[in-house]
């Protein structure tokens, strides 16, 4: 899964700025390393790992009250009476959740770089939205003789 990829990427970068906050104080370069300096390098390799670790925030769950989103910095709860229905576009990334008048929200925690499990968590997903979401009156109207 990607969030395992995202985590030894972190990983590596913060390894990495620690190795270079030690390697400036090695040699005279013509320029004064300070140890300020040195914890800076390393709190700008935390930073840099803390953002990307906020991939790994996504989440997708569904329940009566409706389908809970969480991806990156956002976190939505929409009303069943508000999905329109769930999709995986070809050639995108993830997949995402339609809203009325043509809106969505994506929903990276299914990602086709998961590739059979994103496959599952769609067929899951798409069950739940079957048997929770209500019937739109359209379709009671159109169905009626």
């Amino acid at each position: 899964m990607m969030r395992y990829g995202v985590w030894m990427v972190a990983t590596v970068i913060v390894t990495i700025h620690v190795a270079v906050s030690f390697l400036l104080t090695i040699r005279a370069s013509g320029v004064i390393f300070r140890t300020y300096d040195q914890v800076a390098v390393v709190v700008l390799g935390l930073i840099i790992a803390g953002a990307l670790l906020l991939l790994t925030r996504a989440r997708v769950r569904a329940g009566e009250s409706g389908i809970s989103v969480r991806n990156a910095l956002s976190d939505h709860l929409i009303p069943w009476s508000q999905v329109v229905g769930v999709t995986f576009p070809p050639g995108k990334r993830w997949a995402r959740l339609e809203l009325p008048d043509d809106e969505y929200i994506p929903l990276v925690a299914i990602q086709s770089a998961d590739k059979e499990h994103a496959v599952q968590a769609m067929r899951e997903l798409r069950a739940l939205v079957a048997r929770y979401r209500p019937s739109s009156p359209r379709a009671d109207t159109e169905s009626q003789p």
